[in-house]
């Protein structure tokens, strides 16, 4: 299993992962809210555990943010905010359990390996379209079974696209989903993006086409 931790207290963060690293699982770790949405989308997790109190980016942000990009990852929220009325919020925000601080370790991890195999076995197959396929688990696209090598932004900007084929997406709200809570990035930077993403799919038989003053939309290439 390849963990995300998103912790920002470094005790609880190293107990963490030697903890887990010596029950055999990948541990990455982040102590940062927009660092660790980048990192999530790189690195596609198993399983996410987030802490609420982070620099940068708040983590119910976070989560928001990475629901809204299409990141289906199942999320545990480890936190000292223990009211029911957090719990709703983070719960209603996409999260898959709550366990506040402080904690049990061994029931973390049942926890953990109870939502990865509930997960993996019930999650829905998305459509085919063009050979191409997102895992609805990981988050990955596969062409013809085989994942596809991109850049973490270009896999955010081809889910998003393959969510809709054939409709167009506006520039904005594609940047919102392929440069979540990077406020410093410039909008035209999706301009990039689309241009690399559209050499990498061209041997899919989908077209990536620019839409002057509406977006981007995928198409069939009728050849």
């Amino acid at each position: 299993m390849k963990l995300l931790l998103i912790e920002d207290n470094p005790t609880m963060q190293t107990t963490l992962r030697r903890s887990f690293e010596r029950r055999g699982m990948q541990v990455l770790g982040c102590d940062d809210g927009a660092r660790a949405l980048a990192l999530w989308q790189a690195s596609l997790p198993d399983a996410v555990l987030l802490d609420l109190s982070l620099p940068g980016l708040d983590g119910l942000e976070v989560l928001s943010q990475a629901r809204a990009a299409g990141l289906t990852t199942p999320v545990i929220i480890l936190t000292a905010r223990g009211t029911v009325g957090d719990r709703i919020l983070g719960l209603n925000t996409g999260a898959d359990d709550y366990l506040p601080k402080p904690f049990d370790l061994d029931e973390l991890e049942a926890r953990l390996r109870a939502l990865v195999r509930r997960t993996t076995s019930t999650a829905p197959a998305t459509p085919v379209w063009c050979g191409m396929q997102v895992d609805k688990d990981s988050g990955a696209v596969y062409f013809e079974a085989q994942p596809m090598e991109l850049a973490p932004r270009e896999l955010a900007l081809l889910r998003a696209l393959l969510g809709k084929p054939g409709h167009a997406m506006g520039k904005e709200r594609l940047f919102e989903l392929v440069f979540p809570g990077e406020s410093q990035v410039q909008p035209e930077a999706i301009e990039v993006v689309a241009y690399r993403l559209r050499k990498k799919i061209a041997h899919t038989g989908a077209q990536l086409v620019t839409l002057r003053g509406l977006g981007y939309l995928l198409k069939s290439d009728p050849s």
